[in-house]
């Protein structure tokens, strides 16, 4: 942070605190600057900037009915992300059958879900006026793509994004004596697990989500490309800058294999998600190959752990649902 930023921000601090004594001009006022910002004066600043930056942030509160929150996101759009989001909570409920598991959508210019999992309609209404999650193969489904036309755009501005956000996270709890409550519109049951998919890049959507909700882990999806490297490397730092656990990297579109003659090429190059983790001291939870039956099975609404979940595929992502779990923290209770 340049000087005057930090001036800007909390340097009145500084000037304050001299004990009434005039500020030099010019140069010598830098000096003086410097000078506050060492010692017990610094640990001051640092609690004053601690106390800005938390202004006007929401408190995080669970949500209720979920024990488990699991972000899957990707710093660059077309890497693979929402397929790996919708087959790894169909994993998640393959390799343990006794767990509920939820998929929220919240890429709410670009909702994916709907198509992938064959959901369309809107959500009923509880008696409470809640929206229910639609259901297909066994996952509790809510997304933005419910509640639009399938070809309108979502033309909104940042705070409508983010309302929109809040309100599919939670349900609504009134207050009867006032009737006042938090806005809280979906009722997601009980859920050990919800996989939230998450739009590309680190804007208003990733701050909402990380803000509202305390988030059991992060997974980055990324193809090995350098281009798409740099930007999971820009998503695993907003993670860390937000204090959300990162479980891990998954190299997507690893390899090639000809159908007919078995070679394998790596089209986007080979191992740049591992040369990451390494970078980033992270886990790589596994790799996904580039294959044609998973882009089918996608497009077609019937995803490849559900479908053809004896395939080398689909045993890639029971996998790295497997390592998931192995890495999560305590679940709520």
């Amino acid at each position: 942070m340049g000087f005057w930023r930090r001036l800007l921000i909390f340097g009145w601090v500084s000037l304050r605190g001299g004990g009434g004594a005039g500020v030099p001009r010019g140069g010598s006022r830098v000096l003086v600057c410097r000078r506050q910002l060492s010692g017990a004066d610094n640990e001051t600043l640092k609690q004053r900037r601690m106390q800005i930056m938390s202004r006007g942030l929401p408190k995080q509160k669970p949500i209720e009915g979920v024990k488990q929150v699991i972000v899957v996101a990707s710093g660059k759009g077309g890497v693979g992300k929402s397929t790996t989001a919708v087959n790894l909570a169909l994993a998640l409920a393959a390799n343990d059958s006794s767990k509920a598991v939820g998929l929220l959508d919240v890429d709410v210019y670009g909702p994916s879900i709907p198509k992938m999992m064959n959901l369309k309609g809107s959500p009923e209404l509880s008696q409470s006026n809640l929206m229910r999650p639609l259901l297909n193969y066994g996952i509790a489904c809510m997304s933005m793509g419910f509640l639009v036309e399938e070809t309108a755009p979502v033309v909104w501005r940042g705070l409508m994004v983010m309302s929109a956000i809040e309100k599919l996270l939670r349900q609504r709890r009134t207050n009867r004596d006032h009737g006042t409550g938090e806005e809280q519109r979906v009722d997601w049951g009980q859920l050990n697990y919800l996989v939230v998919d998450m739009p590309p890049g680190t804007g208003d959507v990733q701050l909402s989500v990380t803000q509202n909700i305390p988030i059991s882990g992060a997974v980055i999806v990324s193809t090995p490309q350098d281009i798409a490297l740099m930007d999971a490397r820009k998503g695993a730092e907003m993670f860390r800058k937000v204090h959300v656990p990162i479980l891990g990297l998954v190299q997507n579109m690893s390899v090639f294999q000809c159908p007919k003659c078995k070679h394998r090429t790596h089209i986007f190059g080979a191992d740049g998600a591992r040369r990451l983790a390494r970078t980033l001291d992270l886990d790589v939870l596994g790799d996904i190959p580039l294959h044609l039956n998973i882009r089918e099975t996608s497009d077609t609404g019937q995803p490849i752990v559900f479908s053809q979940p004896e395939s080398d595929e689909a045993k890639a992502y029971l996998r790295i649902a497997a390592e998931v779990v192995k890495r999560l923290p305590p679940p709520l209770e």
